[in-house]
């Protein structure tokens, strides 16, 4: 198997000898494209739209196979502006017009655990699969082989990597402790463009589950995935052609993983594209997640 070394680098401080520390629940948001988010910062609420307060963001650069600069970025207040477009050189982000789940999410976060500090980690790349012969964009197989060897797992590794390295990531002078508290995953459109693809898509999404619950250290880590769903704006009708089998794979693997949930309600979205939900799916799948999450509690 390769690159599961890796995890054991990751820099977990260990804050025992600290006199005062904060204790902050991190949740990792992961992905395609839905988890990029297309919804338009110009249609967000007022309630949605501004900076929260104690709510910290490290947004993984997004990127392509095989280049070095995946999983870049910096700890942010979180505000609108994590969407599709944005990008990192680890120094300074680049927001961009656009917004995910990652707004709602948060909000709903707040309401459940208030006076929580609370930080989201995020790394998603739209196109991507965790199949490799799934691959548009990018692939997710731990088992990638290519001219660097570098892919969107490796990328993720870097993101949580690069986000546990900094200790006070508020910046009041206070040591913060990360401690994990779930695991957010809206993908699965690019495993469904032939058969054969689809029907390994229950043993590769259980495999990638395990090995970021690995990254994190918590065998038991709550997972949350929503459902993909087919917005038949296609010439032929369906955009996913072997999409129902992706499904029943995302069905069994809930039912399989006792710390596992599902969001459904992605069928009653309306979309922006034929691929992409519209603003108003967005802030309701940011909801249903994070009360799905709580649920599992």
């Amino acid at each position: 198997m390769k690159k599961l070394f890796i995890l054991i680098v990751f820099p977990f401080t260990l804050f025992a000898q600290s006199k005062k520390v904060d204790s902050v629940k991190v949740f990792y948001l992961g992905g395609q494209s839905n988890m990029d988010g297309y919804g338009y910062n110009k249609d967000l609420p007022k309630s949605l739209s501004k900076e929260f307060k104690d709510i910290w963001i490290f947004h993984g650069n997004p990127t392509k196979d095989e280049r070095t600069d995946g999983g870049k970025g910096i700890w942010s207040p979180l505000t609108s502006g994590h969407g599709r477009g944005f990008s990192s050189d680890g120094k300074e982000n680049k927001l961009s017009d656009r917004f995910g789940i990652e707004l709602s999410f948060a909000k709903k976060l707040q309401e459940l655990y208030p006076n929580q500090k609370i930080a989201l980690i995020k790394y998603s790349r739209g196109g991507t699969s965790i199949d490799t012969l799934g691959n548009r964009t990018g692939n997710w197989d731990h088992n990638f082989r290519g001219k660097t060897g570098k892919n969107q797992y490796d990328y993720f590794l870097e993101t949580v990597k690069n986000a546990y390295a900094q200790t006070d990531i508020d910046g009041d002078g206070i040591r913060d402790v990360l401690v994990p508290s779930g695991i957010i995953w809206m993908q699965g459109e690019s495993d469904a463009p032939s058969e054969e693809i689809a029907l390994r898509y229950y043993d590769h999404l259980s495999t990638l589950m395990n090995l970021i619950r690995a990254a994190f250290r918590v065998d038991d880590l709550p997972v949350v995935i929503g459902k993909i769903s087919d917005s038949w704006n296609n010439k032929q009708g369906k955009v996913w052609k072997y999409g129902e089998l992706v499904q029943a794979a995302q069905e069994k693997f809930v039912l399989k993983d006792k710390k596992a949930a599902i969001v459904r309600e992605t069928r009653y979205y309306k979309y922006s594209d034929p691929y992409h939900y519209n603003s108003e799916g967005y802030i309701d799948l940011g909801n249903k997640f994070a009360e799905a999450l709580e649920r599992l509690k």
